[in-house]
């Protein structure tokens, strides 16, 4: 199992920071001292787990695209998405859990248009404001047929999400995008005229895997 390097920090750091703890704490209180020890494994493991990248392989079917994040579908929203798309949209929004895989993946295969980042508030990702609002990187993907819209969104807690794209970089389907780290949110956007959902709110999805979209015109 691949490890994201972005992760390496904290697997050391938290258990070199539980020995020298507890390495302090020895002298008053050997508890104490284990405690700090097995804290510091226990996160070491953890971090290991969080920053997992396992390889996903997408299905061939060109006309559909897949799930950017591994996570649960709380919304399948129809709207107006002026700064990218500039077209009525649907949105299709997931929500990761700290357990799940927090490496994103790309949709669909194209060219990336624009890549940035946006400050923002650190509202509830639960709150629809904060797809707007919060602090969120965008990727804009322009395929053979369609264009998507992929945003990583930060909540109150979680402050950090990357992405390892650039504008003019050519995708496949299913490769990798970034990360958001700790559990977050991410939004899909695709042209309601030219895409249709495959999915609906609480289904679970993985990222690079799971169909969540298809073209309207495989679909008639």
């Amino acid at each position: 199992m691949k490890v994201v390097p972005d992760g390496y920090n904290l697997i050391i750091g938290l258990p070199v920071a539980g020995l020298v703890l507890g390495a302090v704490a020895q002298r008053w209180s050997p508890p104490a001292a284990m405690a700090l020890y097995g804290l510091g494994l226990v996160g070491c493991l953890f971090m290991l787990y969080f920053f997992r990248d396992p390889e996903r392989t997408p299905g061939d079917a060109p006309d559909e695209f897949v799930a950017a994040a591994d996570g649960v579908v709380r919304s399948v929203e129809y709207l107006e998405e002026t700064r990218f798309l500039k077209c009525p949209a649907v949105r299709i929004s997931v929500f990761l859990s700290p357990f799940n895989v927090h490496v994103n993946r790309v949709p669909l295969a194209g060219v990336v248009l624009e890549a940035g980042y946006t400050p923002g508030r650190h509202l509830f990702t639960i709150d629809a404001r904060s797809s707007e609002y919060n602090e969120h990187s965008s990727i804009l993907i322009a395929g053979a047929r369609t264009r998507c819209l992929a945003r990583q969104i930060v909540g109150p807690v979680v402050r950090r999400v990357v992405y390892w794209l650039e504008p003019g970089q050519r995708v496949e389907k299913g490769a990798r995008l970034g990360m958001m780290k700790f559990g977050s949110r991410m939004d899909v956007y695709f042209p309601a005229a030219e895409v249709a959902a495959m999915v609906r709110r609480g289904d679970q999805v993985r990222a690079g895997v799971t169909p969540i979209a298809r073209l309207k015109q495989a679909e008639a």
